[in-house]
């Protein structure tokens, strides 16, 4: 069984907490775009095979993927700040190794330490749920959503300048530098979080987990190369959903899981994790697209001429739009609620692309398309914490935040799988150089576009929410206040006060909802004047075990019938003196 320890008030956070966040996630972003503009000098600079050179990029993709939900319940576990900077410290190393090599191996090494990063946005949007103020904690958690996109998008064009007027390498050197200064910004300004998930880490979860993702994943991003009916390719998904399987009926028995299926399975968790990996799908084909439309030269009739750099910064709105979307995501979610703001932002997305499938002749075009996408992909990035924090406890934050933050980057291995096979099979022949076409363009727009409507789909399937004026667990800064508020608004659940032999308040007392199957369904603390709220997740028999420094420990049953109106329940602590 799982707990959540948060006897500690928060520490005091200073302003620069936020930014400083944000910062670091998008310095673990800009290593998944780091090498684009040289991706197809790769193999003449790494001296090797097209398809070895691939593998520079696949290897931190699968690295991220893997890393994120492991770090994510390591911080729950031990400490996000602690794993933060761990994160960090990885990808600095990796860029270090990356800087000094050419050699192939030794470069795929450095790759893989580098995407080990990526743990660190869940990790950030983590700490921000337990210790920003709740007025301040929807647009905190938007902008470091946000900042995968951010990150990427910004990395284009300073990439490009870069890689067109120094040493490849020199990318590495500067990856490393801004690692460097996101690790001290982080212990000089960002303090640890209080919170703590009670148990031990599933080290065979995790490594079950991470077969499973490789095996799935290593087919997606190379089956373009292997033949996606070839034998290894269908070997490969065939054991991919043979481990995840066992690896989930292992996940079901385990008591402190690294990934609680329960949770993702609940209607909220499971339609926003789905629809995340719509949103990634989107996301990475402007990516992809813009960049070859814009340096294909005019003689092809339809390419726009403009120089690595130009092509970079007129995708870099991308980035500086969902940026400036975080705050207006606050404001529109504050009011509407975050269901609201991922439908909205799909459908800007839809738009978008729609709009681009006739916006491809002039370089001005680009930057349209760029700030519309940027507007959608930013709200509903931004959507995706919120939802996910709301919908699980707070002892799980970082794992269930890392498990979206995977979703996402499925969405985007398989947006590239997909689009690379598409303009690889609509591209013209010249002079044996392959070169895209304006039909494998539109046609990758058009996938775009129709992922966009499945997510929209998903999103309608998303349980109603409360208004959100109630929505507390929305803007919530920590575990109590929002077990507290849910209930208090009227949501099905128990309530009341825990009391002393001779009917006296008991402040801070920790009360826990357990289910018939002996799982922690809910924890939070009493208040000043011995009041406690928990919502349940459905109608039964349930345990509420209360315990506080100086009393005896309490288990009560109750049975709450599935009614919304919260059963009413006093608890008294016996007189007895035990330190707990």
């Amino acid at each position: 069984m799982t707990h959540t320890t948060t006897d500690r008030p928060p520490r005091q956070t200073s302003g620069a907490v936020v930014p400083v966040l944000a910062f670091a996630g998008i310095v673990v972003a800009v290593m998944q775009t780091l090498l684009v503009p040289v991706i197809k000098d790769l193999p003449q600079l790494l001296g090797t095979a097209p398809s070895n050179a691939t593998w520079v990029l696949t290897s931190t993709l699968l690295s991220g993927a893997v890393a994120t939900p492991i770090m994510g319940r390591l911080g729950d576990l031990y400490g996000k700040r602690r794993m933060l900077i761990l994160s960090l410290a990885v990808m600095v190393v990796g860029a270090l190794v990356s800087a000094l090599t050419s050699d192939l191996l030794m470069m795929i090494v450095g790759r893989t330490l580098q995407g080990f990063a990526m743990g660190a946005i869940p990790l950030g949007i983590g700490l921000m749920r337990d210790m920003l103020p709740r007025e301040k904690l929807g647009s905190a958690m938007a902008l470091m959503s946000s900042s995968i996109g951010v990150g990427g998008g910004l990395a284009l064009p300073a990439a490009a300048l870069v890689a067109q007027h120094a040493d490849w390498h020199a990318l590495f050197y500067g990856a490393a530098g801004l690692g460097v200064l996101a690790i001290g910004l982080t212990l000089v300004v960002v303090p640890e979080s209080p919170a703590r998930a009670e148990g031990t880490f599933d080290v065979l979860g995790a490594i079950g987990l991470s077969a499973g993702l490789v095996l799935f994943l290593l087919p997606i991003t190379k089956g373009s190369d292997w033949g996606w009916t070839s034998g290894t390719t269908l070997g490969l998904f065939a054991a991919a959903a043979v481990v995840l399987l066992l690896w989930g009926l292992m996940e079901l028995r385990v008591k402190a899981p690294l990934v609680d299926l329960r949770t993702t399975a609940r209607p909220a968790v499971l339609f926003t994790n789905l629809a995340s990996i719509m949103v990634g799908v989107s996301f990475y084909v402007v990516s992809l697209v813009l960049p070859q439309l814009l340096q294909l030269p005019k003689a092809t009739g339809y390419g726009l001429g403009q120089s690595m750099v130009v092509a970079g910064l007129l995708v870099a709105p991308l980035g500086l739009t969902m940026m400036i979307t975080a705050p207006v995501y606050a404001r529109l979610s504050a009011k509407y609620g975050p269901k609201f703001t991922l439908i909205l932002g799909m459908l800007i997305i839809a738009i978008g692309y729609g709009a681009g499938l006739g916006l491809m002749s002039a370089a001005w075009q680009s930057l349209v398309i760029a700030v519309l996408l940027g507007a959608g992909i930013g709200l509903a990035y931004s959507s995706l914490p919120a939802l996910i924090v709301g919908a699980v406890p707070a002892s799980e934050t970082g794992a269930a935040n890392g498990l979206n933050t995977l979703m996402r980057s499925i969405g985007t291995s398989v947006s590239s799988a997909v689009i690379g096979m598409v303009l690889a099979n609509t591209a013209n022949d010249v002079g044996g150089v392959a070169v895209p076409t304006m039909h494998g363009f539109r046609v990758s727009f058009l996938i775009a576009t129709a992922a966009v409507a499945v997510g929209l789909l998903l999103a309608l399937f998303l349980p109603k929410q409360q208004r959100p004026s109630t929505a507390a667990q929305l803007r919530a800064s920590s575990e109590e206040d929002a077990n507290l508020e849910r209930a208090q608004e009227a949501l099905r659940g128990f309530r009341g006060r825990v009391l002393d032999a001779d009917g006296a308040p008991v402040a801070r007392a920790k009360v826990t909802l357990i289910d018939r199957r002996g799982r922690q369904a809910g924890t939070t603390l009493s208040d000043e004047d011995g009041g406690y709220a928990l919502a349940v997740p459905a109608r039964g028999a349930y345990v509420l075990a209360a315990k506080a420094t100086g009393h005896g420990p309490l288990a009560s049953s109750a049975t709450h019938t599935g009614d919304e109106r919260p059963v009413d329940m006093d608890l008294a602590l016996p007189s007895m003196t035990v330190t707990v």
